[in-house]
């Protein structure tokens, strides 16, 4: 991507000495900035790597797959900006083949951390924090515009608190305005679908899946799991659930009052139904007990790949994740 000097070699002595179970101990040690449900986030050499963050993709088997992501996410990113009015730091995708392996790595332009939303809700007085909410759903409200005005393409988005980030002035020392510009930062799983076509293949998501658990992923929740992607009304109340994670559930009653609000006055074009408690509890209780049962699943198969078949375990995975 123009502006962007990537030291592809960089990355192949990254990927030679990176041992995924400790990455802070390689020779180019990877310094983790944050970890979601499936992939993580980190930087690489610091003194080598610049100001970037990366995603690392070990999930594809031949070069074809490859090609249909690449297409795929350079097209969500296009979308997202181009035609729904998001801003997303600059970004790009590099790919090369290591060891026997097919590697993708994206890369974002490395934010200041007190200026993702996940920081920046601790470090701001709780009216900053509703107020930072109602951005956000703003800029959700901007993809369901565009999902309703297009006849061709339909957008999902994960609309979680981590996922946004002040931009410009508010981004050094946090501070939420009514005028605050947002950046959003997750678009490394392209959700959309072009009429009525899914364009990413479900099948890469269960590529990290413990293989003797894939079968019932693939029954149960592939398909729950992308589709409320593309529900403002469930976006929202995942967006509110979030903030148990977050260890904030003394603002869920208030987080729920300024998402009916939002829904009532300034979205009320949308018709959606008010949010409840007990939605928002059930929903988060659901989320919590799949993903934290998922993550048990997943060190269980990294255990049997590195200890007992000896066929070796790609992907990252944090010790825990804070609930």
């Amino acid at each position: 991507m123009p502006g962007f000097d990537i030291d592809l070699e960089l990355l192949r002595e990254f990927e030679r000495g990176l041992d995924p179970l400790h990455p802070e101990a390689g020779a180019i040690p990877a310094h983790i900035l944050g970890y979601g449900e499936i992939s993580t986030v980190f930087e690489i050499g610091a003194e080598r790597g610049g100001d970037l963050a990366y995603k690392r993709m070990p999930i594809f088997r031949e070069e074809g797959e490859l090609g249909g992501y690449r297409r795929i996410y350079h097209e969500y990113n296009l979308l997202l900006t181009q035609q729904v009015g998001l801003t997303i730091p600059p970004h790009g995708e590099v790919s090369f083949t290591e060891g026997g392996r097919i590697l993708c790595f994206l890369f974002q332009e490395k934010l200041p951390p007190q200026s993702i939303g996940n920081r920046a809700i601790h470090l701001v007085p709780e009216p900053e924090v509703l107020l930072l909410f109602r951005l956000v759903m703003r800029e959700l409200r901007k993809v369901w515009e565009f999902n309703r005005a297009s006849e061709r393409f339909e957008i999902g988005i994960d609309g979680q608190i981590s996922n946004w980030a002040l931009a410009g002035p508010d981004a050094e020392a946090p501070q939420v305005r009514p005028e605050s510009r947002l950046l959003y930062l997750d678009t490394s799983t392209p959700l959309y679908r072009v009429e009525g076509e899914e364009q990413i293949d479900p099948e890469l998501f269960l590529r990290s899946a413990p293989s003797f658990l894939v079968w019932l992923i693939r029954l149960l929740f592939l398909k729950d799991v992308v589709t409320r992607y593309y529900d403002f009304r469930l976006v929202a109340i995942d967006l509110i659930a979030n903030f148990y994670k977050e260890q904030m559930k003394g603002l869920i009653p208030a987080l729920i009052r300024e998402a009916n609000d939002f829904f009532a006055v300034e979205a009320s074009d949308f018709k959606v139904r008010p949010i409840t408690r007990k939605e928002v509890d059930s929903y988060y209780r659901e989320d919590a007990l799949i993903w934290r049962l998922y993550l048990g699943a997943r060190k269980a198969d990294r255990f049997l790949r590195t200890r007992v078949t000896r066929t070796g375990y790609p992907y990252i995975l944090p010790d825990r994740v804070e609930r």
